[in-house]
């Protein structure tokens, strides 16, 4: 079976830069081993599989690993395909997910922005183990689907030098080191060794935690974030009450064909 293929890299106006993700459309569902099995053979944090259905555009997630709810940076590779391949001409999409709908819209200069489920973290002990893999110590803790650390300043979070065997041994899906950012209203850092993400570079669907965190704790609900990865990545984001709008840019960086 021959299918389509393309590596874009997400939240990023140029290659080699943001969050690489595969985009791999589909005429029909393949078995899910059959999904994990691309997905691994990418060996990128996420590959995003696009259906077209009677009921519209639908999309699944997959790392190396496993299959996950939600997906920021996948989910912006996808809709740059769609806008720019699959689906030109169209201004607004529609993603049936596991998350529920979700919806992306073409902005001026390359922007798409992302509107997505809030996930407001609850405030949680600190787990035990998590300090001595970080190899520091959060002011607090948070949790939602991800666990946030939150830190002091930025500094604090980009010397995080983190024993990936031990995140991996702790019952979490992943841990989100943040802080106030110097130029950006906040920084993060994304570790998920658990499913085969040891540091993410650029993980929108973290900010569906982050953004309901920092909006009240900065008095903004617009805020430009920074997630200071080594190839790092921009975001424009707005708290919305119930949903979550997460922008960025994107650039194609391969296309072509794959056979199973």
């Amino acid at each position: 079976m021959r299918l389509r293929l393309y590596q874009v890299d997400a939240f990023t106006s140029h290659v080699f830069g943001g969050n690489p993700a595969a985009v791999c459309p589909l005429d029909a569902w393949l078995p899910d081993g059959v999904l994990r099995s691309i997905a691994m053979e990418n060996n990128l944090s996420e590959t995003a599989f696009v259906l077209r259905e009677e009921r519209g555009w639908q999309i699944r997630w997959f790392t190396p690993a496993q299959e996950v709810d939600l997906c920021g940076h996948a989910t912006l590779a996808a809709a740059y395909i769609l806008f720019t391949r699959l689906a030109p001409g169209t201004e607004l999409l529609q993603l049936g997910s596991r998350a529920g709908p979700l919806w992306v819209k073409e902005l001026e200069g390359g922007w798409m922005e992302m509107d997505f489920p809030s996930r407001p973290p609850q405030p949680c002990e600190v787990p035990e183990g998590l300090v001595e893999a970080l190899g520091a110590e959060p002011r607090e803790t948070l949790r939602s689907r991800d666990l946030l650390a939150v830190f002091d300043n930025e500094e604090q979070v980009l010397a995080l030098r983190p024993n990936m065997a031990k995140l991996a041994e702790l019952d979490l899906f992943s841990v989100v080191a943040t802080a106030p950012g110097r130029e950006a209203a906040f920084v993060s850092r994304f570790f998920a060794p658990r499913v085969g993400i040891p540091e993410d570079p650029v993980t929108g669907s973290a900010h569906c935690s982050l953004v309901p965190y920092w909006a009240p704790r900065l008095g903004k609900t617009a805020m430009f974030a920074h997630q200071v990865s080594a190839r790092g990545g921009v975001l424009y984001c707005e708290d919305r009450g119930e949903r979550v709008s997460i922008a960025g840019q994107a650039a194609l960086y391969l296309e072509g064909h794959i056979n199973v």
